[in-house]
């Protein structure tokens, strides 16, 4: 029953910690900032954003550690590598697509450092986008769920950040259709979200 409460307490700081990173990241707030404060608002708030977004996080995953926890299951040797292996790679994955959509922006460092600096936006449909349009949600999820190791913490808290990932990958789809128009359109039609089809990805973009 105590890991039960457990659980339920972990979903319900998560939902906390998504409601509020969402509204962070919101177009309107974006707008609220930057007609309030004009350029240093847009100057800071990324890298802000990031920071909340680690520090506020440290407190759930405390949760993990602090409440009454159950084992759900033990993925046993050599199966245990495998897995840690599959979590490697969508490591490697993550770097490498946030490199590729610029990680200094992506970090906010660029904004901070340059804030006169105007870049164009790009859609980009190469490399890891060829294949699933949300790849580093892709990877997340491959990272988050192939714990060889279970619990019913880990699983509420991977239950948790699944629902707000894809609700997340469904939001940030309006705003690249509203950006892109129908360049995305046509590349939304092409390019599975989060499950790649690699058959379907070749002949597509041959």
């Amino acid at each position: 029953m105590e890991a039960i409460r457990s659980a339920i307490t972990i979903l319900g700081a998560i939902a906390i910690y998504c409601v509020i990173h969402s509204f962070l990241a919101s177009l309107w707030l974006k707008r609220r900032v930057s007609t309030m404060f004009g350029a240093e608002g847009d100057r800071w708030y990324r890298l802000f954003y990031n920071g909340f977004a680690v520090v506020s996080l440290v407190p759930v995953l405390a949760l993990l550690a602090l409440l009454p926890d159950f084992p759900l299951y033990s993925v046993p040797f050599p199966w245990a590598y495998i897995n840690l292996a599959i979590q490697g790679l969508a490591g490697v994955v993550l770097v490498v697509g946030v490199w590729k959509t610029g990680v200094w922006s992506f970090l906010g460092i660029e904004q901070f450092l340059y804030p006169r600096r105007k870049k164009v936006p790009v859609l980009v449909v190469r490399g890891l986008y060829r294949w699933v349009r949300h790849p580093l949600y892709t990877a997340g999820l491959v990272l988050i769920w192939l714990t060889p190791v279970m619990t019913l913490n880990v699983f509420s808290l991977d239950l948790g950040l699944t629902i707000y990932l894809v609700v997340g990958a469904l939001i940030e789809e309006r705003k690249l259709v509203n950006e892109y128009g129908a360049a995305y359109e046509e590349y939304r039609k092409q390019t599975p979200m989060l499950i790649p089809d690699f058959p379907q990805g070749e002949g597509s973009k041959e």
